[in-house]
């Protein structure tokens, strides 16, 4: 609406310019005389002059032209003649008219009056611009959220803690009439798509107040001090419209550390976050008024506003459980037509370490796969798929391999799935392709029977054991390395140094050697220096170099002793290009598989999103994909 006004004011001020303009080039220029003329002209006809208007050293009047009619004219005179000039007129009998000349205030009022109110009108249009940003963020981003708590699924624990905020917001006085203080921010943190905005947004639907969102990058600004002015601008905003709720997401962006002075400069944005500091220290116990932010980094926030009195709250919010997983498909799956088929407890199986937003995009990928093929709902068969691209990337089975990259493939992943099915305690193959997927030639995905928390020296052996099965098959097959198993090799490289440097899983016992990189550009990780000699280093890479070493030993062994198993995943690859793990353990015990269905026709899949990796296999980590990439090294 505002924007509207502008644009109207600006057209009707062009307008009134316009008229103007036509107005003054279409006017009767006045016929110029000298004062000679003037009276020798009033001298041969007085009759003729109508009107003589004196105005200091100018006159203008009107006369009779030959065809009877009025037309103006115009003379002057030069300072001193003024007696000369009214006695004449006199004399000639010429109606006239001596004024104030008022040419001095009309050069005044066009040639600064009005230009400097149209400068300054522009510089109060331009600085209203500059400072909307924090009426904007109150303006269109002051609601009241639709979301409850029915919406979210998956945090229950995270869902408690918010209840209590619920009921500071409904009656504050519950509470401080026994001396409790209301909490003054609440803190909302973990990985991302894991809900903290959607559990924001449920805790003023629930307690039914206004709803005061802003990002954290909104606050910073090239304009000094539109960050401090935007911070007091949106509280304020909060406290007239009490009780309420004001959220910040990423607060990451403007709550960062404060720089320790490397590199000299101020920073606009410590001057953002040292208002929001004093704004957040400055409520008083009743205003009604609660700050709820979220962020994927807590680690680089500064220590300040993590403090009570700010901060009072910090709520986790991770990666659901098979439970909580199961809750979310049930929200998601609200929206959309689901089969009988449809297994939502299975889907929510097999996706451990899937976030919210994970699971709302298996569903709508489900969905879209269901409409494409004209089905009339979405059954297992549209869930199964869309969770394998969710998890491993869409199909592209307009790429051409050549029979010879075609069979080195096969034997790559034949060897990561033949190593893992003869690994103990290792995560269960959910399934072996070598169509190519996003950025991948071929991939073998492995998923837990459950969710893992933790995980033991044995089976942290095995996933190197696993990762380096698709190096060794090819070694075993054609005698020779390819370029294939480049993501293996580093993210065999990066679990190794975590096992010795962080989890104490070698020789050199339970130590920990150099600090995680959790705070970089925060000014602090520069001055900090390695806590290890050369010589640990060294041997920190002999026990690196022994883990994989013997991973790759290991996993050759188990190729070596099962080839024809080896050969028959390969060969069963290349004629179906994807095995489940249930054709597999047929393979692996020498039966033969059921005829190949002829499935349905896919549609081309180009220009679809393409997946995120997937983690290493640390504790807590996601389903395990390993691929092999088409990328060569360079």
């Amino acid at each position: 609406m505002s924007t509207f006004k502008t644009a109207s004011l600006w057209l009707i001020v062009f307008v009134i310019f316009i008229a103007i303009f036509f107005k003054t080039k279409n006017a009767e220029q006045p016929a110029m005389l000298t004062l000679a003329q003037f009276f020798e002209y009033a001298e041969a006809q007085p009759a003729r002059i109508v009107k003589a208007i004196d105005r200091n050293g100018t006159i203008n009047g009107t006369y009779k032209d030959k065809d009877g009619r009025d037309a103006a004219f115009q003379t002057s005179y030069l300072p001193g003649q003024e007696g000369y000039v009214l006695e004449k007129m006199v004399e000639l009998g010429i109606d006239y008219d001596a004024k104030q000349s008022s040419d001095v205030l009309q050069q005044l009022l066009f040639s600064i009056i009005i230009p400097v109110a149209i400068f300054v009108g522009l510089w109060i249009i331009l600085m209203r611009q500059i400072q909307s940003g924090g009426s904007k963020a109150m303006s269109f981003g002051k609601s009241r959220a639709k979301v409850t708590f029915d919406d979210v699924a998956g945090v229950d624990e995270a869902k408690e803690e918010l209840k209590e905020i619920v009921e500071f917001l409904k009656d504050p006085k519950k509470f401080s009439r026994l001396g409790g203080k209301i909490p003054k921010g609440v803190l909302l943190y973990g990985r991302p798509g894991t809900g903290k905005t959607l559990l924001a947004k449920a805790v003023a639907g629930e307690a039914n107040v206004p709803f005061f969102s802003i990002s954290g990058s909104d606050f910073v600004e090239m304009f000094v001090g539109v960050g401090a002015s935007r911070v007091r601008d949106l509280f304020e905003q909060g406290k007239r419209s009490k009780p309420c709720l004001i959220f910040i997401d990423e607060i990451d962006a403007v709550g960062r550390h404060r720089f320790t002075g490397i590199g000299g400069g101020h920073d606009e944005r410590e001057q953002t976050l040292n208002q929001l500091l004093v704004e957040m220290d400055g409520f008083n116990a009743n205003e009604g008024v609660i700050l709820i932010a979220a962020t994927n980094r807590p680690d680089v926030l500064d220590p300040a506003l993590l403090r009570p009195g700010r901060f009072d709250r910090q709520i986790a919010v991770d990666f659901p459980d098979v439970r909580g997983r199961e809750k979310i498909l049930a929200v998601h799956s609200k929206a959309i037509k689901l089969a009988q088929s449809a297994d939502l407890k299975a889907i929510a199986k097999g996706t451990p370490g899937f976030s919210g937003a994970d699971l709302a995009n298996l569903i709508n990928e489900a969905a879209l796969l269901a409409a494409r093929r004209n089905r009339e709902a979405v059954d297992q068969r549209d869930l199964e798929e869309a969770k394998d691209r969710v998890m491993m990337g869409p199909e592209r089975r307009s790429m051409v391999l050549s029979e010879k990259e075609k069979e080195n493939t096969a034997y790559h992943e034949a060897g990561h799935a033949l190593a893992r099915m003869k690994t103990p305690d290792g995560d269960p193959i959910h399934k072996v392709t070598i169509i190519p997927r996003g950025r991948a030639l071929g991939l073998t995905s492995a998923l837990p029977e459950e969710d893992r928390h933790n995980y033991t020296l044995r089976q942290l052996r095995g996933e190197l054991v696993y990762a380096l099965g698709g190096r060794a098959a090819e070694k075993l097959k054609f005698g020779e390395f390819s370029t294939g198993a480049v993501s293996d090799i580093q993210r065999a490289t990066h679990l190794a140094y975590r096992m010795v440097c962080e989890y104490g899983m070698s020789e050199l016992g339970p130590r920990m050697f150099g600090e995680p990189s959790t705070e970089v550009f925060l000014g602090r990780e520069m001055a900090r220096d390695r806590n290890f000699s050369e010589a640990t280093a060294a041997r920190i890479d002999e026990q690196v170099k022994k883990m994989i070493d013997e991973a790759y030993e290991a996993a050759e062994t188990i190729l070596r002793e099962n080839a024809d198993a080896l050969d028959r995943f390969a060969q069963a690859l290349i004629e179906r290009e994807t095995l489940t793990r249930e054709e597999l353990e047929l393979l692996l015990e020498g039966k033969t598989l059921p005829p190949l269905h002829t499935e349905e026709p896919k549609p081309p899949e180009a220009g679809e999103p393409q997946p995120a990796a997937a983690e290493s296999a640390a504790p807590g980590a996601p389903p395990i994909v390993l691929d092999r990439p088409k990328e060569q090294p360079s």
